[in-house]
């Protein structure tokens, strides 16, 4: 379970699932059989807005052999618009092609600081034939935000939006 409101009914909170979420975002997905970046922004907007500890939410489209950030939701821009892969925890996930969760970003020397606020980050990368073409970006205001049920929820999400990059 999440801690996101969904919904409202007198003083009762009913959290976000993994389960209800990653159905809400088929349904988006299944609404554009398309490429393009209005449904990927569809998709970011939800989860920043589902999940309270997802501080900040982006996708990074890979662009020969730099990312180049995509549709992002959060409450500010990052500077990193453009990251050599191999660079920082995102280039580091997009080399792999390994999902990487750190659990402080203060102790890890890859960071590339983009808010004093964030305290972990999840990169989940997007792979089509074999390649990696996007990521999934999640930045944090928690220490240890990101479990192995965020792992696994972002890799069912990235399987699903392979088909949209």
């Amino acid at each position: 379970m999440i801690t996101k409101k969904i919904e409202n009914i007198g003083e009762e909170v009913i959290p976000m699932r993994y389960d209800v979420a990653r159905n809400k975002i088929r349904d988006i997905l299944s609404k554009s059989k398309e490429k393009n970046v209005d449904v990927l922004q569809k998709v970011v907007d939800f989860l920043y807005n589902s999940f309270d500890k997802y501080s900040w939410v982006g996708i990074y489209l890979v662009k020969g052999d730099i990312l180049v950030l995509g549709p992002w939701r959060g409450k500010e821009a990052t500077e990193h618009i453009r990251i050599p892969i191999g660079r920082g925890i995102c280039g580091s996930a997009a080399l792999t092609g390994e999902t990487e969760i750190i659990p402080d970003v203060n102790k890890d020397n890859r960071y590339l600081s983009c808010f004093i606020s964030t305290k972990s980050e999840i990169v989940v990368p997007i792979k089509k034939d074999g390649k990696i073409v996007a990521e999934i970006d999640i930045d944090s205001d928690k220490r240890d935000a990101f479990t192995v049920e965020d792992k696994m929820f972002l890799e069912k999400i990235a399987d699903m939006l392979r088909e949209h990059i």
